[in-house]
């Protein structure tokens, strides 16, 4: 496989080419490797569930047709496609819970080193709980919010709370299929028992509750996570700064934060302006310290603090290899355990913080909350210390650096479109309605050594802002557009169609929209709802002229995501297919039969550029259902699409 085949990044490229002639193996070099992979695996028809098994599904019809217990391919395929429901709704949500304690403790204990930075949004979730904040302190409502929001997990009865937020027509169709959600924790247990040997066999019954589980984390976990992190870190606005390998500095201690959760990684930054901390990295020669992240804890500190982002997922083995990282602090998801092997081989110390993720042979910092600035001073005291190992010769800090606007929210779009003194969704769904902008669509995602990296997320959206479709992205998926430059204002006069040109340069926005980390595609559903207050785009979410895509999905978690926004009445499109393929029958009703039952679907394309046009074909079927003005300008001229192809 060349360079070229598996990133569009150069500075990648360059990182690739140092680990080949150093004889340092990455994730390509694994992946290609283990060729050829399971074919019975990726077709989602093999079981372990059982110790009868394992059993395997022969889908061409010349091997065996069920498994030793009688399970057929439909069977096995949506049981498995379940359980990594189940999985991925664990991870998000409790990542929602560990920001609940957090927020708890702040409450508590005011040496912990948190503080309420967002107290009007506190009010506000308060106030959706049915808690009295009238003559309350902020720590008195804050103890109240984050004890209703832990009692989501684990309640007896009841639906959730923040699922309230959809439209009247979603929540009645839910819990018409018996959908609606209830405990976060008990959903999951529920769809683990379900996909337990000899328990559930039919797969739209299957299916159906592995939408329920997934609703728990989109409109219950992850969204409280959400929340939560605005009213403990600040709610995020606009802000500049900047991306891609080149935000490492030669002469600093350089320290990059990787994982999912910031409770540690905002301490990180309060602790690195420390003067203490300074004088340290002084007495050992370096010129401060150059705090980055990497994948979504990055995007976390990024869109609050305005902390350069090192790279995405398959950023944080590159990383390393510039020989100028003095330490990777990790907390839970997405941390490679293949990255002590490579730091290894330089003076890098990999530390892991949370007692979920250890990783054999590292060290490791127990984070703790009640002493969460303590804990951050002696993290990075601990990176200071491998500095003067580091070895001058080896230091290959790619170039690239690039700048990005990030930290759009639901909220905040209110105040961008309307001003200060008039806030709405108005100009927006005006726009829409008009003909200026076809629709919106979310792509979002992981990065996947099967694929390209980045190419998938940047031609799907180049394709789709040149058909005017304004684009709203996080994760890795955002992180890619940023290293495109496709995330600045400027870049609307470049790529866009006249339409969404139009609208971006009276407003001052970039044609793609960063609203997060992973966890935050909550803000897209709240956007959704948004819009429908505002009318004239129908009365629930499958009425909108809405899509959203994976293009380079990975993980658990993105099923997870994306079974909830296909059950929120979203078409959603992903690149490779989920692991479902051996069923034509759990096919047929994922990319058929689920439009009937909850207004969304699937498809599966790993063409980005075909895949856009999908969307923007989606798009235009609503728009001519909704009886909205025809298309005010044609398309923007091919070239600017292949451009990059």
């Amino acid at each position: 496989m060349s360079q070229m085949a598996k990133t569009i990044d150069p500075a990648s490229q360059l990182m690739i080419e140092c680990a080949a002639c150093e004889g340092i193996g990455l994730t390509w070099d694994r992946l290609e490797a283990m060729q050829p992979q399971c074919g019975f695996g990726k077709l989602g028809v093999c079981c372990t569930t059982c110790q009868m098994g394992p059993c395997r599904i022969d889908p061409f019809g010349t091997g065996p047709s069920e498994g030793v217990c009688g399970a057929t391919a439909q069977t096995i395929v949506a049981r498995n496609l379940a359980r990594k429901i189940a999985a991925g709704c664990a991870a998000h949500s409790d990542h929602g819970r560990t920001v609940a304690e957090a927020l708890l403790l702040a409450a508590e204990n005011p040496d912990s080193g948190y503080k309420i930075k967002d107290e009007k949004k506190l009010r506000v979730v308060a106030e959706e709980f049915g808690l009295a904040v009238d003559g309350k302190s902020v720590e008195a409502i804050a103890k109240a919010v984050a004890e209703a929001c832990l009692g989501e997990f684990g309640k007896l009865h009841g639906e959730l709370v923040m699922a309230q937020r959809a439209p009247e027509p979603r929540k009645a169709l839910w819990r018409q299929l018996g959908i609606m959600p209830g405990a976060i924790d008990r959903e999951v247990v529920r769809l683990l028992h379900q996909t337990n040997m000899g328990v559930d066999a039919d797969p739209t019954n299957l299916l159906l509750s592995g939408m329920r589980c997934a609703l728990a984390d989109g409109w219950g976990g992850s969204m409280m996570a959400t929340d939560l992190q605005d009213i403990l870190f600040g709610s995020p606005k606009p802000i500049r700064t900047k991306t891609n390998l080149g935000v490492l500095k030669a002469p600093k201690v350089n320290v990059i934060v990787h994982g999912h959760e910031p409770v540690l990684s905002d301490m990180l930054v309060e602790a690195s302006r420390d003067p203490e901390i300074l004088a340290a990295a002084a007495a050992v020669g370096a010129d401060g310290i150059q705090l980055a992240g990497i994948c979504c804890t990055g995007n976390e500190i990024l869109m609050r603090r305005g902390v350069p982002s090192a790279g995405s997922f398959l950023h944080q083995e590159l990383a390393l290899l510039t020989g100028a990282v003095e330490a990777m602090i990790v907390d839970v998801q997405c941390c490679m355990p293949g990255l002590p092997r490579l730091a290894d081989h330089y003076h890098t110390q990999i530390i892991t913080t949370s007692p979920k993720a250890k990783m054999p042979g590292v060290r490791h910092m127990q984070f703790d909350e009640n002493r969460a600035y303590e804990v951050a001073k002696e993290i990075l005291l601990a990176a200071i210390e491998a500095f003067p190992k580091r070895e001058a010769a080896r230091v290959n800090i790619p170039k690239e650096e690039v700048d990005l606007v990030a930290g759009f929210t639901a909220e905040y779009v209110r105040t961008l479109l309307g001003g200060r003194f008039r806030p709405s969704y108005r100009p927006l769904n005006d726009a829409i309605i008009s003909g200026r902008i076809r629709g919106v669509a979310g792509v979002v995602g992981c990065e996947n050594p099967h694929l390209t990296q980045g190419k998938s997320h940047v031609d799907m959206m180049k394709e789709l802002i040149r058909n005017d479709v304004l684009v709203v992205s996080s994760g890795c998926s955002a992180l890619a557009a940023a290293r495109e430059g496709l995330l600045t204002p400027e870049a609307a006069r470049i790529h866009a169609g006249r339409g969404l040109a139009e609208v971006c340069e009276a407003v001052g926005m970039p044609p793609i929209l960063h609203v997060g980390a992973c966890v935050d595609n909550s803000r897209i559903l709240i956007a959704c709802c948004e819009m429908l207050k505002e009318g004239g785009l129908g009365n629930d979410i499958s009425d909108l002229p809405a899509a959203g895509a994976a293009p380079e999905w990975m993980s658990e978690k993105a099923i997870t995501i994306g079974f909830y926004v296909v059950a929120s009445g979203i078409y959603t499109i992903f690149g490779e297919p989920q692991p479902m393929m051996g069923s034509p029958e759990v096919r047929d009703l994922m990319c058929r039969e689920f439009e009937e039952i909850v207004g969304g679907r699937y498809d599966f394309e790993a063409d980005a550029i075909k895949a856009a046009h999908m969307m923007i074909e989606h798009m235009d079927r609503k728009r001519a259902a909704l009886k909205l003005q025809p298309m005010m300008y044609e398309a923007a001229p091919k070239e600017l699409a292949l451009a990059s192809a």
